[in-house]
């Protein structure tokens, strides 16, 4: 009898811890439910048509999320390669090419927005994970030849610098627009998109962040395609290059004949 109880008591006792064990993981299941932003976004001009009076657009990106939430949005194209000339004082007096930088795992746009400054709401770690922030491209991006940790800090600034002049790389912090009402957080945010940017699929991501960390994260595309003319004569010069360089020569000389004539006009020498 003695067996069969001590038995018994095993079992209730694993059922005990059974039982234990499982309430345990569901409340780790409610919390991370909790933690959830439960965010949405959208883009207002998710189709931007490159026609031949095009000069740039502009993009509003727009959602909800979880009140307690700061947000950073990030708008960049797919990972790409670009080359660089390298100058420097050749027998320290003529500026010249000296070398060839690659530039890999580059986007051509590169656009953060943050509530708060970036290294302020988020993590080192974090934003290498997601790649955000010029902090995090620089580890992000590979340049070759193989550059000591100073020279590429030197070079990827002078990199970032070149695609802030063309419009291409922004950042941004206290921009994000925020309302809260009824416990949720609706978030709004208007930015220029630049002409210089290529035609392409563009992704737009908002996270939630929270005590440092990413806890959600949504996404919305946004494609730039040529239209009309445009369309037709990058066509052209991608697939029959020698009409679309004498069409080229005609337009140049014909623009240059256009030019004297109206200079002919004002009159001649006095």
């Amino acid at each position: 009898m003695k067996k069969v109880r001590s038995r018994k008591s095993e079992v209730r006792s694993l059922t005990n811890i059974l039982v234990m064990t499982l309430l345990f993981l569901f409340g780790l299941t409610l919390s991370a439910t909790k933690a959830s932003a439960d965010l949405t976004i959208k883009a207002n001009h998710d189709h931007i048509k490159v026609d031949f009076f095009y000069h740039g657009s502009s993009v509003s990106v727009a959602g909800d999320a979880d009140s307690g939430t700061d947000l950073i949005i990030k708008i960049a194209s797919p990972d790409g390669h670009e080359v660089l000339k390298q100058k420097g004082k050749v027998g320290g007096l003529l500026w010249m090419n000296t070398g060839t930088l690659n530039f890999e795992q580059t986007p051509d746009l590169y656009s953060i927005h943050s509530t708060k400054k970036i290294e302020d709401i988020l993590g080192p770690e974090e934003t290498d994970k997601y790649v955000i922030g010029y902090p995090a491209l620089s580890r992000h991006i590979r340049i070759s030849p193989a550059l000591g940790e100073e020279e590429k800090e030197k070079w990827f600034g002078e990199f970032v610098k070149y695609k802030e002049s063309s419009n291409l790389y922004t950042a941004s912090s206290g921009k994000i627009m925020t309302t809260v009402k009824d416990g949720k957080q609706t978030y709004y945010i208007m930015t220029q998109w630049p002409y210089q940017a290529p035609p392409g699929d563009y992704l737009v991501t908002v996270y939630a962040v929270k005590d440092k960390q990413v806890i959600e994260k949504a996404e919305t595309n946004v494609s730039v395609e040529q239209v009309g003319t445009i369309k037709a004569l990058a066509g052209m010069a991608k697939n029959r290059a020698a009409l679309y360089g004498v069409i080229s020569i005609i337009a140049a000389l014909a623009a240059g004949f256009g030019v004297g004539l109206i200079f002919r006009k004002g009159g001649g020498a006095h």
